[in-house]
């Protein structure tokens, strides 16, 4: 089963959320619509700036561990490698599907 290991963030260098899943577009509709109360709710943690897809969910799990270790600013490089605008790439899931 595939898995996706994403960050989501409330604006550009603003909060930052590391998530993992199997389905990324499932996911991202539970933050957006805030039907999960927790961390992103809280703090209004909704656009995807950065995803990464694994042909296996436990990689993925792994994966996400591993950033969550990193300083901020590691993640902040990580994002602007793909995305230096910080635009939302929900529009990729959705055009890939």
């Amino acid at each position: 089963m595939k898995g996706y290991v994403y960050i989501l963030a409330s604006r550009r260098n603003g909060t930052l959320y590391t998530g993992v899943t199997s389905s990324l577009s499932r996911r991202l509709l539970e933050h957006r619509h805030q039907l999960t109360p927790g961390f992103t709710s809280r703090y209004g943690v909704r656009t995807l700036v950065w995803f990464e897809e694994h042909d296996w969910v436990v990689d993925a799990i792994q994966r996400e561990k591993n950033i969550k270790k990193y300083p901020r600013q590691w993640k902040l490089n990580l994002i602007e490698a793909q995305n230096p605008e910080w635009l939302d790439l929900t529009w990729q899931l959705f055009d890939a599907d």
